[in-house]
């Protein structure tokens, strides 16, 4: 198991904000889970792997995913 956030220098959205929006957990078999930590919509997500979370999430490099663990 191995924990990240997700680091956002620009909201492109104007959803979330910047600074760390969301905290997550990748599981041995790749599953990742995000938890967003800020603004009105928080949620938890499932992916099937970190490459999706980055693919949706990471507006061309305005989101980072940053390794904690």
């Amino acid at each position: 198991m191995r924990r990240f956030e997700l680091h956002r220098d620009q909201d492109v959205t104007g959803i979330s904000g910047v600074g760390v929006v969301a905290e997550g957990v990748v599981f041995s078999d790749g599953t990742t889970v995000v938890r967003w930590i800020v603004g009105d919509h928080q949620s938890t997500v499932i992916w099937r792997g970190v490459e999706s979370v980055e693919a949706i999430h990471g507006h061309g490099g305005a989101t980072q995913i940053v390794w904690v663990d």
